[in-house]
């Protein structure tokens, strides 16, 4: 293409231009400026995270045994109300009062031992003062007794704890509150080997519930210990229960791994308090938990879209007075043509409302947004930018301006 061509087709860009123009900012073409307003309120600003948890008494014993052997008597089953002390299980005693009645033989006579060495020892050792017997005969004598001694001793200890297990056998609860589980029929054998065997899982107060939440490592910044939590089950889905932070533990959530074992999901466990009177809350139920991490009632509040609007003179016109100010938030008044700025202090915010600490009354309406609509001399297809600034991506642009 020589340079005459490009020279033409230069100008006949220009003037598609300068049509358009003309077509845009003609005499014939009329705008319509459309102005959205709130109220300067007071109102609740929040913010909330979501996790899953589940419901847990706030104490829960587990009753085991210390000793092997078969299951005699159960006097309790699930959602047996319990105290403190009472008889649940009995095991068999035949094998543990043989080796008491073993244990208590042997003690006797080690005693026995032990008292005859003691006195042969105190007579041998006035005898040795007076050098009446040989060192040797007196050396004899202190062995005897020191060994004694220590059989004796090592055979108390052995039927001490020949009591003990015989006392084990006699299985009570340690707390008052509801058997949630039992692990044992009659007549069942259990063996205390390295882990001591659950028999029944107790919970003391079911009316005092908690909920064991994992959340995720991302949220848990923002959580403490004092914040508002709401939550839900599947059970009563139209139900929705209070509780609070009660507290946040550091250790990472022993349920964190996931499935592939390739990448972890590391959470953590906040405790939630679940008061739970009606006692519709069962242990292991999933709770829905929201938490609030931010949750400040009655504080004066304007929309946070308010703090972008700026009237643009294209849009209200060059006739419209415009009393603007220096600061770095500000939202703008509207009374006829005259628009304001008032410079505001700004504290919290939760989104879509943001806290206003100082610079405006409550009660007065502040613009939030502003739209217009060409009427006239408009390409079909046109359609309106906002006054602030904001317009759609699919919206024409302003003479002058780009897309």
């Amino acid at each position: 293409m020589n340079k005459k061509k490009i020279i033409l087709v230069v100008v006949a860009a220009l003037a598609v231009v300068a049509i358009g123009y003309q077509m845009l900012a003609g005499g014939d073409s009329k705008q319509k400026v459309t102005f959205a307003t709130a109220k300067v309120e007071r109102t609740t600003l929040s913010e909330s995270i979501t996790a899953t948890g589940t419901i847990e008494p706030v104490t829960e014993v587990e009753v085991g045994t210390q000793v092997s052997g078969i299951i005699d008597k159960i006097y309790v089953d699930y959602n047996s109300v319990v105290t403190k002390g009472q008889l649940i299980a009995e095991m068999d005693r035949v094998t543990l009062q043989s080796e008491l009645a073993s244990q208590r033989a042997s003690y006797d006579g080690a005693k026995a031992e032990y008292e005859y060495q003691k006195k042969l020892y105190e007579r041998n050792e006035k005898l040795h003062a007076k050098q009446l017997i040989a060192d040797t005969d007196y050396e004899q004598s202190l062995y005897n007794y020191q060994k004694a001694k220590s059989a004796f001793d090592s055979s108390r200890a052995a039927l001490a704890k020949a009591e003990r297990n015989l006392s084990y056998a006699t299985i009570t609860s340690p707390i008052d509150g509801v058997v949630i589980s039992r692990a044992v029929e009659e007549g069942q054998t259990v063996a205390s080997g390295f882990e001591t065997p659950t028999l029944f899982t107790i919970a003391a107060d079911l009316t005092q519930m908690q909920v064991v939440a994992d959340v995720d490592e991302a949220d848990i910044g923002g959580v403490e210990e004092g914040q508002r939590a709401v939550f839900t089950v599947d059970a009563y889905p139209n139900d929705q229960f209070e509780g609070v932070v009660t507290q946040v533990r550091l250790g990472e959530s022993s349920s964190s791994t996931t499935a592939s074992s390739s990448s972890t999901v590391v959470t953590y466990e906040v405790i939630i308090s679940a008061p739970n009177p009606s006692l519709k809350l069962k242990p292991r139920l999933t709770a829905n938990v929201t938490l609030y991490t931010l949750d400040r009632p009655n504080v004066l509040a304007i929309p946070t879209r308010a703090l972008r609007f700026t009237p643009n003179p294209f849009f209200v016109g060059e006739k419209a007075v415009i009393n603007d100010v220096e600061a770095p938030h500000k939202v703008w008044t509207r009374q006829g043509n005259t628009y304001t700025a008032h410079a505001v202090e700004t504290g919290i915010s939760g989104g879509n409302y943001t806290e206003v600490l100082s610079g405006i009354n409550e009660g007065t309406e502040i613009i939030t947004e502003a739209s217009f609509t060409v009427m006239g001399g408009m390409p079909n297809g046109a359609a309106p930018e906002a006054a602030g600034g904001e317009r759609s991506p699919f919206m024409p642009g302003p003479p002058g301006k780009k897309k």
